[in-house]
């Protein structure tokens, strides 16, 4: 706990502690010692622990402590875990700026000048700094895997409701498009796959019956067989650094001389699928939740481009775009994407249609007969400021959300001089305000983390943790640690 208010002092990543942590171990009994017997874990604001609030930033939410554990809460502390800390996220979780007006700013341990990444921007800044060694997070756009690799850290997402949302709060309920997800941070791979282990337990499918009674399965984590790897550079919408591409790139030639069989793979009509499918279904509501829960509250900076565009009727937004069409395609496009879903017929032809890409995604994975996935992670870490007008860029993380894949993040190097030098003739496909800003942002980096996305397909969590526990042996291998 001394470390972690030490780490606090320097980076604002608490937001409270869990004096229950002092007496929990009193109340252990030999007997029920648990996978996690004495490990002190963290925990996401917006995760429920009784007795304390789960703002997500909001003031809404403010001195509305939770009657009980979440389910997530209660397995750990059945395991033997102490939860001791709650960390910070963005106002409303939907940003990667880790930042909000109640308990302000988390900046990165390896640069204060820089974001730690949202929504999970506490936990990936206090276990990077030492301050913890596991914690929770929660996912539905890169909330677990980008504060993990701007941080340069482990994260990840597994399957939706593999794992318990219940006492998890969200400030969107309700939608279904993006599936979100619960998952666990550290500082290597082995303590992700631990935590994954001791949550998979009869404590969990019996707290929350809608969880697949599906324990972890030891003998696929623990395979030798070498695997059949998709991989690209780019996913067709967003055009990534050059650090984020030799990370790709450096890390397929070391699984390569690993034994591993590499395959070039092209993502599903991305740039379709994030305006069609991601905005249009976390937004079928044209933002009025969001706004309600917003109402009378002091709005953090990073979210005014969002609410303002929230702000503006749908019929001056689809005007906008029809103008724009010519001049800015992608931000024309946009706009009609946050136009919502003008019906219930629509929203289930919408449904429908996410089902069917989904399918289609599956369908060109199997045809290559794939393990699993390696692609781009988003990285290195923003300038502070600079990730509220980014979110754009999350189309590497979400797409793996709405597929509904396990996905998680490893890193693999730093920033280089050289990355830095092409960093400066960065283009991307429309050059753009968003993309003058993600170069503006990602400048001066070096030596900053950088890491790889690892996915699989869905329920094959334990498939997806062994590749990453791959790439991480394979990387490590190649600097001598």
């Amino acid at each position: 706990m001394v470390k972690a208010l030490e780490v606090n002092k320097q980076l604002n990543c608490l937001t409270e502690f869990l004096p229950e942590c002092q007496t929990q171990l009193q109340d252990f009994q030999e007997k029920h010692k648990g996978l996690l017997y004495g490990i002190p874990i963290s925990i996401k604001d917006n995760i429920n622990c009784k007795g304390h609030d789960s703002t997500c930033g909001l003031g809404v939410f403010l001195n509305q402590p939770a009657t009980e554990d979440s389910v997530i809460v209660q397995v750990l502390k059945k395991q033997g875990a102490i939860p001791f800390v709650k960390t910070n996220v963005p106002q409303s979780l939907l940003s990667y700026e880790c930042c909000n007006p109640i308990f302000g700013q988390t900046i990165n341990p390896h640069n204060t000048k820089r974001t730690s990444g949202g929504s999970s921007g506490g936990e990936a800044a206090l276990i990077a700094a030492g301050g913890s060694i596991l914690g929770i997070g929660s996912d539905i756009g890169g909330s677990i895997r980008v504060p993990a690799s701007f941080c340069g850290i482990c994260g990840f997402k597994p399957t939706g409701k593999r794992l318990s949302s219940i006492g998890l709060r969200g400030s969107i309920p309700g939608q279904k498009a993006v599936e979100a997800a619960i998952g666990p941070l550290a500082r290597d791979v082995d303590s992700l796959t631990l935590c994954m282990k001791a949550l998979l337990c009869e404590d969990m499918f019996h707290l929350d019956p809608t969880v697949p009674p599906l324990p972890f399965n030891d003998e696929v984590y623990s395979r030798s067989k070498p695997l059949r790897i998709g991989y690209y550079e780019s996913d067709g919408f967003w055009i990534p650094t050059a650090s984020m591409k030799r990370a790709v790139m450096e890390t397929k030639h070391l699984l390569e001389e690993a034994g591993h069989t590499l395959v070039p793979f092209t993502p599903l009509r991305t740039s379709y699928a994030f305006k069609e499918y991601v905005l249009k279904g976390i937004w079928a509501d044209c933002g009025f939740l969001i706004l309600e829960n917003l109402k009378g509250d002091i709005i953090d900076h990073n979210l005014k481009d969002i609410l303002y565009t929230f702000k503006v009727p749908a019929v001056l937004k689809k005007i906008l775009s029809f103008l724009l069409k010519p001049l800015n395609p992608r931000l024309a496009d946009i706009l009609m994407s946050l136009c919502g879903i003008g019906s219930i017929s629509e929203l289930w032809k919408h449904h429908t249609a996410i089902e069917a890409y989904c399918r289609e995604y599956i369908k060109i994975w199997k045809s290559k007969n794939l393990d699993v996935l390696l692609c781009p992670a988003l990285g290195p870490a923003f300038r502070v400021g600079y990730a509220g007008s980014l979110s754009v860029t999350s189309s590497y993380k979400i797409i793996f959300n709405l597929l509904n894949f396990p996905a998680g993040v490893v890193p693999v190097g730093t920033v280089t001089e050289k990355d830095e030098e092409e960093l400066k003739d960065y283009v991307g496909y429309y050059n753009d305000y968003w993309e003058k800003a993600f170069k503006k942002g990602m400048s001066g980096a070096v030596g900053l983390p950088i890491a790889v996305q690892c996915a699989a397909l869905p329920w094959q969590d334990e498939l997806c943790l062994y590749f990453m526990k791959e790439v991480e042996r394979v990387t490590q291998k190649n600097r001598g640690t």
